[in-house]
């Protein structure tokens, strides 16, 4: 995790150091099921502390080893920069989109936020980094 998004290296992940709230943020990011996906204020929302913004500087500055593509923006249009990588992890992933007819400028599908949006619990009830509620012998 001590790479950037862009792929560089940042100064307190070459020292081995996570913040606190980037490590839970990188969490919630990490247990986002594929197909789905959280908004930076859902991710800030499920933590309980932070922002959108908070969110995004973490994705940007630590999430390169994450799936920084299951982090997004609420209207579903994709990263900046980052759209062609993102469109092919929705697509293997089986991410709902919402493709775009001729008329748009760049072509380029959004996420179907409805269908796409992960409320962060599992089907059993759990959130990550919760155990499962029926026990480790279930």
């Amino acid at each position: 995790m001590g790479q950037t998004a862009a792929g560089g290296a940042d100064d307190s992940a070459q020292e081995g150091e996570l913040p606190p709230y980037a490590e839970a943020v990188l969490d919630v990011a990490d247990g986002i099921p594929p197909g789905r996906v959280m908004t930076y204020g859902d991710v800030a929302e499920w933590l309980g502390e932070g922002g959108p913004r908070q969110v995004g500087r973490v994705m940007a500055l630590y999430g390169g080893a994450a799936p920084w593509w299951r982090v997004v923006r609420s209207d579903g249009t994709l990263l900046p920069g980052h759209e062609l990588r993102a469109l092919g992890h929705y697509r293997a992933e089986g991410t709902p989109l919402r493709e775009r007819g001729p008329s748009a400028g760049d072509h380029l599908p959004r996420i179907d936020m409805r269908r796409a949006r992960w409320d962060g619990t599992a089907p059993d009830g759990t959130a990550p980094g919760e155990p499962d509620r029926a026990g480790p012998d279930a």
